[in-house]
């Protein structure tokens, strides 16, 4: 069974930047597209950024062109490079994946971004 542990929360300034580790468990990793995903006080959870086994990657309009997740399947460690940060995007922010209809995820890294 594959564990996601996140890394790499804090707290920055506004249009400071942050990067995100997401180190996984398991020899399977390189099969799954991975997701980051935040939960910001009082608000759903929502999908920020994804990427498939191949690499390819899609945002939420949200953080476009801000963020950038990557993948070291080596490593079996997914990123989320996040520049430009806007108080808005404090949240916790997890790692996600989808097996068979089940999600897994990490248990979350908190990012704080002051105005």
């Amino acid at each position: 069974q594959v564990q996601l542990v996140e890394s790499g929360g804090g707290s920055v300034q506004a249009g400071g930047s942050l990067r995100l580790s997401c180190a996984a468990s398991g020899s399977t990793f390189n099969r799954y597209t991975m997701n980051w995903y935040r939960q910001a006080p009082g608000k759903q959870r929502e999908l920020v950024a994804s990427i498939t086994a191949g690499g390819r990657t899609n945002y939420s309009d949200s953080v476009n062109g801000r963020f950038t997740i990557s993948r070291d399947n080596a490593k079996t460690t997914v990123y989320l490079q996040m520049n430009s940060l806007k108080p808005e995007d404090t949240a916790v922010y997890y790692c996600n994946f989808v097996n068979s209809l089940v999600n897994y995820w990490g248990q979350g890294t908190l990012v704080t971004v002051s105005s």
